[in-house]
């Protein structure tokens, strides 16, 4: 007779495996599942928990972000599901109700073997311009680069389903350079009245190109934007975006990315604002606008669905093209790349600088681990505040100041200092602001061990000047996540995205104010989040066991008859669950049992 004996394994520490997580049983083609989600762990030591990462593999820009009708935010994403590095580009598909919680969704768009799918942008086709939907409101198309090894051209693809599975248009490409070029790309379609608009990027030519249609199938050359701002190397992902002007009408915002180029290397996005009439847009003027003086924040996007009237979103590849394939969450823990956190953003002329697009984190809503902060002082004055946050398990804080009454002082000695340190290894990362001179205001990573100090690209400092506002205030807002850091400045006026990889876990914090003139005004909070990610998470669960004697191994969730039969011999599985238990059932030969039938389970 058999016996049966079942072993549950709940999960109660990170897993500490630096191996990749297992491939889902599912169908696959070339290793990549087909229709299913591609599993994560995300649980690992520098995996952030309220970021959208990746489950494995490699992750780049930000591409067809659109909300549905029924209030969903779909992100895709450039993604390499079969590797650490760039190349054989998919369409990576997550979704979100508040732009913190993420669901992966299977791989959209597939590359083949002498294609890839590159940069994009998706559209919902109310009206059926394309014809593809005669039976429905909410048809989705795609539109994207199709990258051989002769050329870009843009394709487009439809959904009937939301935009979770899409059939490839047989008149494919739908627009192609002529002569045929290998550097046109990254098309952003958004409507404008009854006509779909097309902006495009001649990379190499410093030119964005301006398109129309009626159908999305036949594209008319309209103008071309060209020569403004930085220029670098090249110019990829331009977006088009309307938005409100603080205090007045909407704008138009036309966003170019550079790689490379960037002033301080690598990769970097500029913005213009401006004003489009559906052909033809112009610049205010030609300066230099960035969006983020960090060095980790490349081809932000906006949502498409959101009315011009109403704060635009925007999300960005939290990396840099200078060592985004060589950061050590790859080798480690099996993925690389993030996105920044979710930002609402619109245009303010309120510095001598002109206009500034001001970016803000959407509401954190449910995230926090209690509504009352870690810590909290409405009167710091010249003084500091710390927090020990070991228990916050997803070590994910955000913290407030709010500085008021700062006189007008160019000669001002009052600084502002902050630091987020690790217990363990004594690491930091660290921020500060001067009242006086330019007002400067400082991020560094320099105190960050391993990787940043042997790769010569990881610059290690980054400073804005931030002139004090005409009311005397200033206000600074960070939120850090294990291995990302971003901070604005004044309500979104300025901020910056800084991405590490410390040896230990970093677990403390400290404000400290100095300097200060009598009558300043300072007050400090500290939130802790919750994980986002916990309830997805995934347990590797490893079974080893020695049988003298003859045993069936009965793996969670499968028929007795599909159960492996062993005899004298050692058996070793890993099993990955969903959310962090694992089951293992053993049946073995009561007999042999007793003779010899030894377990043991662990977690990996």
């Amino acid at each position: 007779m058999f016996f049966a004996l079942l072993f549950a394994a709940v999960a109660v520490a990170q897993s500490s495996s630096s191996s990749m997580p297992t491939s889902s049983s599912t169908s696959f083609d070339s290793g990549v599942p087909t229709n299913a989600p591609i599993p994560g762990l995300y649980n690992e030591t520098w995996r952030p928990q309220i970021h959208y990462s990746p489950p494995k593999g490699f992750m780049n820009d930000p591409n067809g972000c659109f909300v549905d009708n029924n209030g969903t935010y779909h992100l895709y994403y450039q993604y390499n599901p079969t590797a650490l590095v760039a190349g054989n580009q998919h369409w990576g598909h997550a979704t979100s109700r508040d732009l913190y919680t993420w669901e992966n969704q299977q791989i959209a768009l597939y590359a083949t073997e002498d294609s890839q799918i590159f940069s994009g942008s998706i559209v919902v086709d109310v009206n059926n311009t394309s014809g593809f939907f005669p039976n429905q409101n909410n048809g989705v198309v795609a539109i994207y680069t199709l990258n051989t090894k002769d050329e870009q051209v843009q394709d487009i693809a439809y959904s009937y389903d939301g935009g979770y599975t899409f059939i490839e248009y047989a008149g494919n490409p739908v627009l192609a350079s002529t002569p045929a070029s290998s550097q046109f790309r990254d098309p952003k379609v958004i409507r404008y009245g009854e006509t779909w608009v097309m902006v495009v990027s001649y990379a190499q030519e410093f030119v964005i190109g301006f398109f129309t249609s009626t159908d999305l199938k036949t594209w008319t050359p309209a103008s071309n934007f060209t020569h403004g701002g930085l220029l670098g190397l090249q110019w990829e992902c331009p977006n088009l975006v309307q938005m409100p002007v603080q205090g007045g009408g909407p704008m138009w915002v036309l966003v170019i990315s550079i790689n490379p180029g960037a002033p301080q290397g690598g990769s970097i996005t500029q913005y213009f604002p401006g004003y489009f009439n559906g052909t033809v847009f112009t610049a205010v003027d030609g300066a230099a606008r960035i969006t983020d003086f960090g060095k980790d924040n490349y081809a932000g996007q906006f949502f498409y669905g959101i009315p011009g009237t109403e704060d635009q979103v925007f999300i960005a590849w939290a990396s840099n093209w200078q060592y985004c394939e060589e950061v050590p969450t790859g080798e480690t823990e099996g993925w690389r790349s993030s996105m920044s956190i979710p930002c609402s953003t619109l245009l303010a002329n309120v510095t001598r600088s002109g206009w500034d697009m001001i970016s803000t984190p959407l509401p954190f809503g449910q995230l926090y681990v209690s509504q009352q902060p870690l810590a909290q002082n409405y009167s710091l004055g010249n003084s500091s505040i710390s927090v020990s946050y070991p228990d916050v398990v997803s070590r994910a804080i955000y913290f407030q100041c709010e500085i008021s009454g700062i006189p007008n002082n160019t000669y001002s000695q009052g600084t502002l200092n902050f630091t987020f340190s690790s217990s363990q290894t004594h690491e930091n990362v660290s921020g500060g602001f001067f009242f006086g001179g330019d007002n400067s205001f400082w991020l560094s990573r320099q105190n960050v061990q391993g990787f940043g100090e042997t790769n010569p690209f990881f610059t290690d400092k980054f400073s804005v000047a931030n002139p004090i506002n005409s009311n005397g205030t200033f206000v600074l807002e960070g939120v850090i996540d294990r291995s990302i850091l971003e901070v604005f400045l004044d309500h979104g006026r300025n901020s910056a995205t800084m991405t590490f990889f410390p040896q230990g876990e970093l677990d403390m914090f400290e404000l400290t104010t100095d300097g200060l003139n009598e009558g300043v005004s300072v007050s400090v909070a500290v939130w802790g989040f919750n994980s986002t990610w916990a309830s997805q998470a995934t347990c590797r669960t490893s079974l080893s066991a020695h049988f003298l004697g003859t045993a069936q191994i009965l793996p969670p969730q499968s028929k007795h008859s599909n159960s492996e039969k062993l005899h004298g011999e050692d058996y070793n599985q890993h099993f990955d669950r969903n959310p962090f238990e694992a089951r293992i059932a053993i049946i073995c030969d009561l007999e042999e049992l007793l003779q010899d039938c030894r377990l043991q389970t662990h977690l990996a």
